[in-house]
């Protein structure tokens, strides 16, 4: 090797040396930014869970006021020593959407269920500060010291008159209401017994749960304190047995939603069964023991059902009185029939004339619940079956609330539907 090319070989390894350990020093530097960016990104999105978290999530405020009111002797209720004496009555994860409408799972003995409580205005405060109490949901005022039994239960019968109208059966619904008032079984309703229970009273879902309880159309109220109760737990839901996270919801085609949906659902003798538990349902609202009532919101959230495939309405809120539906739309100002909505799938039509909705329900319960069981019965049918049920599907849902001779079809097309279900399941082990 010449002495020219033993000089440049040093040099040329020098240089590429150099090179390589700027390449190093690149690569460590724009690991350093991105190791930075990450941590600042998920600093970011810690500080957010945790303030929605804050924000939303507020059992301890629920159960501090809720005690204070118990240990005070304004409040009673059959779950109010086992939370703030005993503490054997756990809120466990928290399932709330709104700040002001606590929800959490709970235990209770051997029970499990769901614990709901309502807080009144949401407090702002900032990340690291502690938020002070501040409940106005209720004043639990009612009935006032010096009201005898006698006109408490005047009063729980003119409150239940003024939301499910004149009828023959609110005496026994009274005397019902007020054994639930009665929660440590002594025989009698205490002052603060009976402010709980009317504070539970001036919540519809309560109310109309209580209503549906009797027939296992509803989760079962397991106990009360104030206005914060426990409801057994439904281990199925929603109907189709697959609820996507918030964030993923708008991502997700509605099609491909859909497919998912019929993925996640039980065999079709039990999705005839749990269809069975809805049109009974349906039924029992349909000019029942308490008058009758519209579900303006079937959508498959709102339903599950238990270990047996037994149907629940797991959110009473979607449920509205029909006098109270026919009160509302009464005063409702329209111009075309799209204004006259209540609830998500409530309507009437427009009295184009008076600018005034009609009060008349377009669509029965049963039209709109075989419109929620169409796809959900008809996937997996078995074939000799499928057509008659396709069949009866369809003139279900052409029923119309306004039309002559409703009552008689309606019972009609709801007897033959259960008939044709119950002829296939009748010899399964799930019936």
């Amino acid at each position: 090797m010449s002495a020219m090319a033993k000089a440049l070989f040093p040099r040329a390894w020098v240089k590429k040396s150099f090179y390589f350990q700027a390449r190093v020093s690149c690569v460590r530097v724009k690991y350093l930014f991105l190791t930075w960016l990450a941590v600042l990104v998920g600093s970011w999105v810690l500080y957010v869970q945790y303030s929605a978290y804050t924000e939303l999530c507020r059992g301890h405020e629920c159960k501090s006021a809720i005690c204070d009111k118990y240990r005070r002797g304004i409040i009673d209720g059959s779950a109010c020593s086992s939370l703030c004496d005993k503490e054997t009555l756990y809120l466990g994860r928290c399932l709330s959407t709104l700040a002001n409408n606590q929800v959490y799972t709970g235990s209770w003995g051997d029970y499990s269920g769901l614990i709901r409580c309502n807080l009144g205005e949401v407090v702002h405060y900032e990340l690291g500060e502690e938020p002070e109490p501040h409940r106005q949901a209720f004043a639990f005022d009612k009935p006032t010291r010096g009201t005898s039994v006698e006109k408490f239960k005047e009063m729980v019968f003119n409150h239940l008159k003024s939301k499910l109208g004149e009828d023959p059966n609110l005496a026994s619904l009274v005397s019902q209401i007020l054994s639930v008032a009665d929660g440590n079984r002594d025989g009698r309703v205490s002052l603060p017994e009976a402010r709980s229970t009317w504070a539970l009273l001036q919540m519809d879902e309560v109310l109309l749960g209580l209503l549906l309880q009797d027939r296992g159309h509803t989760p079962r109220l397991l106990g009360y304190c104030g206005d914060l109760y426990m409801t057994e737990r439904v281990p199925y839901g929603p109907l189709y047995g697959l609820s996507l996270p918030w964030p993923l919801v708008s991502w997700v085609p509605g099609g491909l939603q859909r497919a998912m949906d019929q993925w996640f659902t039980p065999s079709w003798p039990r999705k005839a069964k749990i269809s069975m538990g809805l049109l009974e349902l349906v039924e029992d609202i349909f000019h029942g023991t308490y008058g009758s009532f519209l579900i303006c919101d079937l959508a498959a959230a709102h339903f599950g059902y238990t270990d047996r495939h037994e149907l629940r309405l797991t959110n009473t809120r979607v449920m509205v009185p029909e006098d109270e539906f026919r009160r509302s739309m009464q005063v409702l100002k329209c111009e075309t029939d799209a204004d006259c909505v209540y609830g998500v799938d409530c309507h009437t039509s427009c009295d184009s004339t008076a600018r005034r909705c009609r009060v008349e329900p377009l669509q029965p319960n049963l039209a709109k619940a075989c419109g929620a069981l169409k796809d959900y019965l008809l996937r997996g049918a078995p074939s000799e079956l499928r057509e008659e049920l396709e069949q009866q599907l369809y003139s279900c849902m052409a029923l119309r609330g306004n039309a002559g001779q409703m009552n008689m079809e309606h019972s009609l097309i709801l007897n033959n539907l259960k008939a044709l279900l119950w002829r296939q399941i009748s010899h399964t082990k799930d019936s």
